[in-house]
């Protein structure tokens, strides 16, 4: 897996003082997608132990509230295998003191479920470890500037725990 960026001290991409990490890959390809460059698998630098450890660090002064990813897209199957092994790194060293949010394109719901389109050996594991996810494309028409969180509004931002405990969407915030 490639990045494209890694920023510290973010707090545009989730609640809090954040750590974000910009997977390169995607195959949305959202017009007028505000990170496009990040399309192409091989964009940016490889994301190796080095970086991991990285993050790891920058993850962990006090005042930073958790990780988020984004992109490129996370949850393309080619970088869910990578994410997966970090993911669970990232629970190992900090639990709960460390909340995890993931941006997404796919639809939670029907492309991340067993027999969608994003569905891994991976995923259900990988989405155990991510808090908060934003998904749904982008999607110009729908843009709405006063989202929290989001930039159009078919995009959810779905408390994932919650979600998985009730066995139906539960969003955050709303």
């Amino acid at each position: 897996m490639y990045y494209g960026n890694i920023k510290n001290n973010d707090i545009a991409n989730g609640e809090g003082i954040r750590v974000t990490l910009f997977v390169s890959g995607c195959t949305h390809h959202c017009k007028n997608c505000f990170n496009p460059e990040t399309w192409n698998f091989e964009y940016g630098k490889p994301f190796t132990k080095e970086v991991e450890d990285e993050i790891i660090k920058m993850l962990s002064p006090n005042y930073i509230k958790g990780l988020t990813l984004l992109g490129g897209e996370p949850m393309e199957p080619e970088n869910q295998k990578a994410l997966l092994p970090f993911l669970k790194r990232v629970k190992e060293t900090f639990g709960d003191a460390k909340n995890i949010w993931g941006y997404t394109g796919y639809i939670y719901d029907k492309d991340l479920i067993k027999e969608g389109r994003a569905f891994t050996e991976n995923t259900n594991e990988l989405l155990s470890l991510i808090d908060i996810l934003v998904d749904g494309p982008f999607i110009e028409s729908l843009k709405n500037i006063m989202l929290k969180f989001r930039g159009s509004s078919n995009q959810r931002v779905i408390d994932l725990k919650k979600t998985r405990n009730e066995g139906k969407i539960v969003l955050y915030l709303e």
